[in-house]
């Protein structure tokens, strides 16, 4: 009896994977930098967390909404190309057998197998394997637009969580000293983790994004020293 022996790649992860780190980098940037901002006007704890939490709650609502939209553009997309490729196989068989044993042709197959594996394939679910090969939709990779809003939302509030934490653990007068290094940390560590799951390099990843946190962050604590006053 044949083993069946199922291969992991990479590939099939990165794509969620990075979908987690950039809302959790987005996270911890966003309400890192609200908290730092109004820490630095001088604003009470009360008042740092509160615009803290206000600025989880709108951050992970916008990036479910704007996550939902995208995906689910993508999704009809998806079905008006089905909708059409079932149409065709219906009103022109041959001409779909053609199209399917031609790209067959265009990987390497001679045009006679090319035609066989067509006819086999099309027997089998034809609808499946146009969508496959001719649109490169597959069960895989299918759009999904409630799990890609959740996914992003959830991954957010993880990295806001962060600066949240440290408002109400630190202490009030070194308040936004300790979010910015905390913060930073927690950006050093999922740029790195970006970084290798894309087998780029680590310490480069860990530190672009760190950059980027840092000086939104820097940016906010200017202006809540200019200003003053909590935003």
């Amino acid at each position: 009896m044949p083993s069946t022996h199922r291969e992991f790649h990479r590939a099939e992860r990165i794509g969620w994977l990075r979908a987690a780190v950039l809302g959790a980098n987005d996270g911890t940037i966003s309400v890192a930098s609200l908290v730092v901002g109004v820490a630095a006007a001088g604003s009470a704890p009360a008042d740092v967390l509160l615009t803290g939490v206000a600025g989880l709650v709108a951050g992970a609502m916008s990036m479910a909404a704007g996550e939902y939209v995208s995906v689910q553009s993508q999704a009809d997309t998806e079905r008006a190309d089905l909708r059409r490729e079932k149409s065709e196989l219906e009103t022109q068989p041959e001409r779909e057998l053609a199209e399917l044993a031609g790209i067959y042709v265009q990987r390497g197959l001679s045009p006679a197998l090319a035609r066989q594996v067509a006819e086999q394939l099309m027997a089998n679910d034809a609808l499946q394997a146009h969508a496959r090969d001719e649109l490169g939709i597959t069960e895989t990779l299918r759009a999904r637009p409630v799990q890609a809003a959740l996914a992003s939302a959830a991954s957010f509030v993880v990295g806001a969580l962060v600066p949240l934490a440290t408002v109400l653990l630190a202490p009030a007068a070194q308040l936004a000293l300790v979010s910015s290094a905390s913060a930073l940390l927690t950006l050093l560590v999922l740029g790195g983790v970006a970084a290798r799951a894309g087998r780029a390099p680590v310490v480069r990843g860990a530190l672009r994004v760190a950059f980027w946190g840092a000086l939104a962050m820097a940016l906010t604590a200017g202006i809540g020293r200019l200003f003053g006053t909590a935003v």
